[in-house]
């Protein structure tokens, strides 16, 4: 008897974390399958406000997204190291942000480098703005890419996440086959 994988869809949102512009984009998929578009979009905040009533503010819209949504799991942006100070505590805050909404809903979430998402994608670990916003718009079978890069990041963050999660529920499995 051979091993079979259950192929039961799942619903990922995924979360470019940004002060001025929040990316978020949801896709159903499963190992095997080519995944969906369900949503996708970008949560905004002026740049001169104050970083609580922005951060409050992207919390809200991320809630919204999850009740509307109702998201298996969640993959966020793992930050790293930028020369912009500035930048990078943002990501980090509205990333933590992402999680902390995630995890107090019992919602799984998965972190993803740029280079994991960028290779999940396209297939290289260096891939350029244009090729990722290509091939997510060929992957979801989308008439027109997704708007602004923010949101196309997004959607790449969910699909890399459906993709590694099939993978490592594909090798959990396998091992669990193995012990028997």
């Amino acid at each position: 008897m051979g091993l079979t994988f259950a192929r039961q869809p799942i619903r990922v949102l995924g979360v470019d974390p940004g002060l001025t512009r929040c990316g978020m984009g949801v896709v159903d998929g499963a190992p095997g399958r080519a995944p969906a578009l369900v949503r996708t979009g970008v949560i905004r905040t002026p740049s001169d406000e104050d970083l609580g009533s922005r951060l409050l503010a992207i919390e809200t819209e991320i809630e919204r997204w999850l009740e509307a949504c109702r998201p298996d799991a969640v993959a966020v942006e793992r930050v790293f190291s930028q020369v912009n100070v500035k930048t990078v505590m943002g990501t980090a805050q509205v990333g933590a942000v992402a999680i902390l909404s995630a995890t107090r809903r019992g919602i799984p979430v998965g972190l993803h480098t740029p280079t994991e998402v960028k290779a999940a994608v396209t297939g290289n670990g260096r891939a350029d703005k244009d090729q990722v916003t290509t091939m997510v718009t060929r992957l979801l079978r989308m008439t027109d890419p997704p708007r602004p890069a923010d949101a196309a990041d997004a959607l790449a963050l969910a699909i890399c996440h459906l993709w590694r999660a099939g993978t490592a529920s594909k090798l959990a499995q396998a091992a669990s086959f193995a012990r028997r």
